[in-house]
């Protein structure tokens, strides 16, 4: 299973301070020799942490994969085609909100949605769709054509209640097997930690999980490097 390391919250403690550090780029540099196998940045409108620079300079210095999240708007869709991402990662997106809070509903937005499937495609970046774990909209990520789909999990990781969360998982794992069963490539992020990516990393058609605010958390305290590893370990095990 791969594991994708989001580095934006590096950028939202550096612009905490307008400050030059520490550096999104470097820490893309870090996670790549730890064991990343993707970069993820999410350059939101409003910039709150990822800028316009940090996704060019990380684009120009990484070997490994970048995975550009961001809302399907004529803007974003131009940045992509100008940095070139290998994927971007559509995802839902609002001003007030403090992180991204559900998947997208790519059935009421299909119009918009292939549109910028078509665009991004024709340029040769593969594209995901942030889902809820719902099959209506597995199957309509796979009908408009989304080379991805990464399922939302943070209803899962946020569940208290035993029960609440075992549900939850399985509508994970039932979304998971449908995606794969339609061809998409699967991955699986949002809210991931080192308590509760164990049986998310056991579905076996999950084949990346996207993870960024737990690794940052920890690394204040061992170092990001070793942070990647310790959560590498867990999903490998």
């Amino acid at each position: 299973m791969k594991l994708g390391v989001n580095i934006d919250h590096i950028a939202t403690l550096r612009n905490a301070r307008g400050a030059k550090v520490p550096d999104p780029v470097a820490a893309a540099l870090t996670a790549e020799l730890a064991g990343a196998d993707s970069i993820v940045c999410h350059l939101r409108e409003d910039r709150r942490h990822i800028k316009d620079r940090d996704l060019e300079l990380i684009r120009e210095v990484i070997h490994t994969r970048l995975n550009m999240e961001m809302a399907a708007t004529q803007a974003m869709i131009e940045k992509a085609l100008m940095v070139k991402p290998d994927i971007c990662t559509i995802v839902p997106e609002k001003r007030e909100e403090r992180t991204t809070e559900s998947g997208l509903d790519v059935i009421t937005y299909s119009t918009k949605l292939k549109e910028a499937i078509e665009t991004l495609s024709s340029s040769g970046i593969q594209v995901s769709l942030f889902v809820d774990p719902e099959l209506a909209q597995i199957r309509e990520s796979a009908k408009l054509g989304a080379y991805a789909v990464e399922i939302h999990t943070g209803s899962y990781a946020d569940a208290s209640d035993p029960q609440e969360r075992d549900m939850l998982f399985e509508d994970v794992a039932n979304a998971a097997v449908a995606a794969n069963k339609l061809g998409m490539f699967v991955a699986a992020g949002h809210g991931l930690n080192y308590q509760n990516v164990a049986d998310i990393a056991a579905i076996s058609e999950i084949q990346e999980l996207n993870i960024g605010h737990s690794i940052i958390a920890r690394s204040a305290f061992v170092g990001l490097t070793k942070a990647i590893e310790d959560m590498r370990y867990l999903i490998d095990r």
